[in-house]
């Protein structure tokens, strides 16, 4: 099967690719050769008359054909192998020797056992998400277009009100524009002509593609492109092996440039997907200009040790923002890569607006909305902020960039002023570092997100983490949307070494102080809150009070002894407030899970000769849980020299360690 599948790709590309003989076309078509050679055909034979091929990228085969030949031991000669029930089995279902079958969804792939192909089934949570995203903005989309989507299993909408007990179903249909019923229905699986077009730009394996085609109403065609030839034919095989290439187009092209090539306004995708292997930075331009206005951008960043602060240079090449190592650095980061998007889109006269922006485990994801305005635009600057954050007691200041006020009918723009803060923290006395810009306005779209919550909750079945999205999006809406980044309840304690009160109790002395808190769905401690720094501190010194620490122990110039010596100007106020506990912590949401299985974090990229390295397997298991199972036995230290080996005065010699023997190093200090 993956021979005809090779065979047939230069059809299926031919399509998108220029018919030029440019150097990534000969680079290509030397690839697909090779391919060619190594399954033991001689050269990229022409199709014949009765083999079918069809002449744009999708290539339709109503029942998927059981390979005849399979790779021998050595995978240079093919060989016949139609006796071993394995290989009937294999037959039956289209598998080649050595692939899996995995199913997610209502999807079912066909993934070879070689690392040849990126695959992280952790990330099921964020597919699960982004087509509970789609279908609602489709369902928006597609209601302009008098078109009513059905989803199975969804029997009426449903409406979570987390401020009470039960759930309330809807009374009578919203009422269209005009008053007019929708008059065409779209169903999973059929093609609308008057559908939405998708785009994956980075498709690997083309389960998410797939997923969409078989999951989400209301599309017209769904684009799975990858630059490897391998990920683009296994592509053409799922879409085929689902029976969704009526709908699914693969693709084997740069993102970037069939993004450029699709940017003239009746070319442009409604819905673009991004979810690469590390950083979606290179692809942030052409995305935003080939989304169509008001389409849908869902972005997904996996490198967060560059986003959370420990490569602030690097950040900044990246994004356009200098990044902190702070408490607050997952929400940090999400507002920087919405930074980033707007900063690019407003370069083209065009602005964003984001719909949910979540932080899971190891990776941050985005969805966003793109428009057109070049008087909106102008907003751009009054919408970013540096951060001015306290290297001692971790308190922080927004400064906007640029300033509006609204004269009448017209606004007026201007610069900012600042500093917000003086060169010494008035807390603690030390410095501030400076970070940003960043998106210093609203993450999310309540209003959608409630819609998203509502289907997903009317309808737990339809997906495999339903528990967990109805958790996440819980928190998301209860979350104050005006007020930027969060504090941690356990660094504030960790600051002025005392004990770390409850956090009913903590939200509870906010409430008393009249001043709005919430909690975070990007850290489980999390507390924003529109309280200054100032009163956040008397509530903590109110705390240190009643839980006195040991002043003398104190340094006089650490940042504890100067925050405790100043006596508190409000009288905290710890009574358990009932507003204090959030609905979703009241009612036991799924918010905080654990890890889903072991090495679960981002997984090795996907190697051309297949497998994983040896290398970097052996080094993740190191690194796991070094905590829980330290090493006691001296003999199972890893064997590093010590500092006399380097010099050359060990006594030990050759057999020298990292760990000596205690009596030894005893011995050795006394001569």
């Amino acid at each position: 099967m993956l021979v005809r599948a090779v065979r047939l790709f230069p059809f299926i590309i031919s399509h998108h690719l220029p018919h030029s003989r440019t150097p990534a076309r000969q680079g290509l078509q030397r690839t697909l050769g090779d391919v060619a050679d190594n399954r033991g055909l001689g050269s990229m034979e022409p199709l014949q008359a009765d083999q079918e091929v069809a002449t744009s990228m999708a290539w339709v085969d109503t029942k998927l054909q059981p390979p005849t030949t399979v790779p021998s031991a050595e995978g240079q000669n093919p060989t016949t192998n139609n006796t071993a029930p394995d290989a009937e089995k294999m037959a039956q279902t289209g598998l080649l020797p050595g692939e899996t079958v995995v199913r997610e969804g209502k999807a079912a792939i066909l993934f070879p056992s070689a690392n040849e192909v990126f695959y992280n089934p952790v990330q099921e949570f964020n597919r699960d998400l982004t087509c509970a995203v789609i279908t609602e903005f489709a369902r928006e989309q597609m209601a302009q277009r008098r078109v009513k989507l059905v989803v199975p299993g969804e029997k009426e909408r449903v409406v979570i009100s987390l401020s009470e007990e039960k759930t309330e179903t809807d009374g009578p249909p919203e009422e269209k524009d005009g008053g007019e019923e929708p008059v065409v229905t779209a169903t999973v699986g059929q093609k609308c002509e008057n559908g939405l077009r998708v785009l994956e730009g980075l498709a690997a394996s083309g389960l998410r593609s797939v997923r969409f085609a078989l999951e989400v109403p209301g599309l017209r065609n769904v684009t799975a492109n990858d630059f490897s030839a391998k990920a683009a034919a296994l592509i053409s095989r799922n879409a085929q092996h689902n029976g969704v290439s009526h709908l699914l187009q693969a693709s084997c092209r740069d993102a970037s440039m069939l993004m450029y090539e699709m940017r003239g306004k009746k070319e442009r995708y409604d819905v673009i997907d991004l979810d690469p292997y590390g950083s979606p930075a290179p692809f942030l331009d052409a995305a935003v200009q080939a989304v169509s206005e008001g389409g849908l951008l869902c972005i997904t960043c996996t490198d967060m040790a560059v986003m959370a602060g420990n490569s602030g240079e690097t950040c900044y090449s990246k994004y356009g923002s200098i990044s902190i190592k702070a408490k607050y650095c997952h929400e940090m980061a999400l507002r920087i890569i919405l930074h980033s998007v707007d900063q690019r889109a407003g370069v083209y006269q065009r602005y964003i607006q984001p719909l949910l922006s979540v932080s899971v485990d190891f990776y941050i994801r985005v969805f966003l909305r793109v428009f057109t305005g070049q008087a909106k635009v102008k907003n751009s600057a009054s919408k970013q902020a540096l951060i001015y954050n306290c290297v001692g007691c971790g308190s922080f200041h927004l400064q906007r960039m640029g300033k509006r006020t609204s004269q009448g009918k017209h606004m007026k723009y201007s610069a900012a002023t600042g500093p917000p803060v003086r060169p010494e923290c008035e807390h603690c006395g030390q410095r501030h570092q400076l970070g940003g810009p960043i998106w210093a306005e609203p993450l999310h779209d309540i209003a959608f997100v409630q819609k998203v919550l509502s289907s997903v909750s009317g309808n737990p079945s339809r997906f495999g983490t339903s528990k967990r999205i109805k958790g996440m999006l819980s928190m998301v809406t209860e979350e104050l949307e005006d007020v930027p980044l969060y504090y941690t309840v356990d660094n504030l304690s960790s600051t002025i070494h005392c004990n770390t009160p409850p956090l009913l109790q903590f939200r509870s002395a906010l409430l008393h102080a009249g001043h709005r808190v919430s909690l975070s769905h990007a850290c489980k401690n999390g507390i924003k809150t529109d309280a200054p720094p100032s009163v956040i501190w008397d509530i903590m010194r109110c705390w240190e009070k009643a839980n006195p620490v040991k002043r003398e122990k104190l340094s006089e110039s650490s940042p504890a002894y100067k925050i405790l010596s100043t006596e508190p100007s409000l009288q905290a106020c710890f009574t358990v407030r009932e507003d204090a506990n959030p609905q979703s912590r009241k009612h036991h949401l799924t918010r905080f899970q654990e890890n889903p299985q072991a090495y679960w974090g981002p997984k090795a990229r996907a190697n051309a000769s297949g497998g994983i390295f040896t290398e970097l397997h052996a080094r993740r298991k190191q690194c796991q849980n070094k905590r829980k199972n330290q090493i006691t036995d001296s003999s199972e230290l890893k064997n590093y020299p010590c500092k006399r080996f380097r010099k050359g005065t060990c006594t030990h010699g050759d057999k020298c360690c990292y760990s000596h023997d205690l009596e030894q190093t005893d011995g050795e200090k006394m001569e």
